[in-house]
């Protein structure tokens, strides 16, 4: 995922947060909502909870791939995306699954 297509400000995620706009599941909560730019934008959050910098890197990685593989870009919209608990005890093609889940969610909803 190229960084322009990456959210980085504090206030993009407290307005994405703040709007509660969401669907949820064991693993991630996904915030979104749409944006008046040409393409969607993504931010991913992992708080300390989850492990050291090392770890949380490790995990912004993988939902960078994952990011890629399960969601559709046609609707210009901004998304945050939170790992939870669960994200450990599973493997990458769960996670993946998990993610795919939410995904269609979103494109369902609207």
């Amino acid at each position: 995922m190229k960084k322009q297509f990456r959210i980085k400000k504090n206030e993009d995620f407290k307005r994405l947060i703040e709007a509660k706009k969401y669907v949820t599941n064991k693993t991630f909560t996904v915030y979104y909502l749409p944006n008046d730019l040409n393409y969607s934008r993504f931010g991913i959050s992992v708080g300390k909870k989850h492990g050291n910098a090392v770890m949380r890197n490790k995990i912004k990685r993988q939902l960078r791939m994952m990011i890629t593989e399960t969601f559709v870009f046609d609707k210009s919209r901004d998304y945050v995306i939170m790992i939870r608990n669960n994200y450990h005890k599973q493997s990458y093609a769960q996670n993946l699954k998990e993610l795919e889940v939410l995904s269609t969610k979103i494109r369902k909803g609207e």
